[in-house]
């Protein structure tokens, strides 16, 4: 008599019941139900599903030509651009891994990652062309470069081989890509932002960037035909899955060279946008926009904001602007978003103030994320659910990546007791919502009492002068440390350093006050995260 269960007798896995997931499927799919439905849309440039799937068809057999196949790297360093969205699918369906590199490196930068990568091919853009020509000079072995020649930038230099429309020219429209042979086969390669030493190289695989877009879609509640605008990098966490999610949704690409506010608007009046993503400066900037600007949005318009845990006070302003809000968090580990702050209907009496406050909570874990808690980082030991203790976030499931490439090491430190340690600091709440506190290297220990700087910056993005805020902690021969604001104004405001510590005394403990305050234009990164490592050096700079 056979072991196996009566469940597994005769009940196998074959071709007819069985396919490794892929989002490269939600291409097709898109292409064949909806073939003359708009998919990208860039200035004057329109294009439908069939065409965009034909397109993508003919980049993944010009680049087979070229002799990329399974295992392969190939790069892409480019603005928000319909090639852009393109190569996130013609790449993958040769076999190879797409390497999205951030466009704001420097050309050290890129070129480590060209080299870590082993990229073969790079496709790169006109208005990258003068970090990507001195990155080049310092790659050993330079990958074939193919030029994007974008008319909407005028500027910049061809650095290539041939055109990226040259290589598409190449290729088969009707080439019979494959999927992969196992959903684990890795799809793209993202690194991270590598404030300190060299960045890192995460590994997504087909199977978590299927499940991760379609539980972008789910948490959004996105409808069929959503009209997406590109606020969000592409490079950024694969612009958080978001590609394969409007794949899936047959929805509209509308793409967006540079984040500018009245641009953001201009297209969300004139393509009838109903969905973007963006970091909560992104928000502020839209919000500090003169209000006939603003005025005219007739369809409503759905946010999602991440990337540094968003102010109350800026999610009520976009808010009242008929704006809805929903707050996300992620890592590049986790594909973007894999928490979310979703709404419960029974918040809906609330204020509008109460109600911004419980959006810019982190949330509860994504619908295709398995596992979310907040514990002792050494112990893995939850902490209570009282809104107060704090403990280290830490995730496991699906959408968590496959590890750092070329880095056993650091892969299974991240990955110690069967958890991903995300190094961010929060609490947990008795609704099971978590909330962030601080990443553990920006906790301000003034004293022996812990400040949270979140805190700190909450109450300074309440002040209806204060436009942009940041606080680190500075040293202090008596305290250690102590809180060192520094800030930027509305335009037009004035406001003093006295003035900024007497509203801190007024509303919170004195021994969270800021010592020291700094007006300056914040450093951001590309995704909008404060580039705290230099207000540091800043700070201890400052007398």
């Amino acid at each position: 008599m056979s072991d196996r269960n009566i469940y597994e007798q005769g009940l196998d896995q074959v071709a007819a019941n069985y396919e490794p997931l892929s989002p490269l499927t939600f291409l097709e799919r898109a292409a064949s139900v909806h073939p003359n439905k708009t998919a990208v849309v860039h200035g004057a440039v329109r294009r439908t599903w069939a065409e965009t799937y034909q397109r993508c068809r003919q980049l993944a057999s010009a680049l087979s030509q070229q002799g990329i196949g399974v295992g392969d790297t190939v790069a892409i360093i480019c603005p928000n651009l319909p090639e852009h969205f393109e190569a996130h699918f013609g790449v993958p369906m040769t076999g190879a891994v797409l390497n999205s590199i951030n466009t704001r490196l420097d050309a050290s930068a890129v070129a480590f990652i060209l080299e870590h990568g082993e990229a073969k091919i790079l496709i790169t853009e006109r208005e990258m062309s003068p970090i990507v020509k001195e990155a080049l000079k310092l790659v050993a072995h330079p990958p074939l470069v193919i030029d994007i020649d974008d008319p909407s930038f005028v500027g910049g230099e061809l650095l290539g081989s041939m055109t990226y429309e040259n290589l598409l020219a190449l290729g088969d429209p009707h080439f019979a890509w494959q999927g992969p042979k196992n959903e684990w086969d890795a799809i793209t390669l993202n690194y991270t932002s590598g404030t300190t030493g060299n960045p890192k190289g995460v590994v997504y695989h087909h199977r978590g960037a299927y499940l991760n877009a379609v539980s972008n879609a789910l948490s959004w509640e996105m409808p069929s035909r959503a009209v997406y605008l590109w606020t969000l990098p592409m490079f950024h966490c694969n612009g958080w899955c978001f590609p394969w999610t409007v794949a899936a949704v047959t929805g509209v690409n509308v793409c967006l060279r540079h984040v500018r506010a009245d641009k953001i608007i201009e297209l969300i009046k004139q393509e009838k946008v109903d969905h973007f993503c963006g970091a909560p400066i992104v928000l502020s900037m839209i919000s500090g926009l003169p209000a006939e600007q603003k005025a005219g949005i007739e369809q409503t318009v759905k946010v999602m904001t991440a990337g540094a845990p968003p102010p109350a006070a800026v999610i009520q302003s976009m808010e009242e602007m008929g704006f809805q809000v929903i707050h996300v968090y992620g890592l590049t580990e986790t594909y973007g978003p894999c928490v979310v702050s979703e709404w419960n209907d029974e918040w809906d009496d609330r204020s509008v103030a109460d109600k911004a406050r419980l959006k810019a909570r982190q949330g509860v874990r994504a619908p295709m994320q398995e596992g979310l808690m907040v514990a002792n980082p050494d112990t893995l030991e939850p902490v209570p659910q009282d809104g107060q203790s704090m403990g280290e976030i830490f995730m496991r499931g699906n959408i968590v990546m496959k590890g750092y490439l070329k880095n056993p090491p650091t892969t299974e430190e991240s990955f110690a007791g069967g958890w991903f340690h995300s190094g961010d600091l929060a609490v947990w709440h008795a609704d099971g919502y978590i909330e962030i506190k601080d990443r553990s290297k920006d906790i301000i220990i003034s004293g022996g009492e812990n400040i949270s700087s979140i805190e700190v910056e909450d109450v300074l993005y309440k002040h209806p002068k204060i436009q942009d805020v940041a606080v680190v902690a500075k040293h202090d021969e008596k305290w250690g440390e102590v809180p060192c604001a520094f800030i930027k104004l509305v335009s037009g405001a004035e406001m003093t350093e006295q003035e900024v510590i007497d509203y801190c005394r007024e509303n919170m403990a004195r021994f969270k006050t800021p010592k020291k305050v700094i007006f300056v234009d914040l450093p951001r990164t590309s995704t909008g995260k404060v580039q705290k490592f230099i207000l540091r050096q800043w700070a201890d700079e400052a007398n």
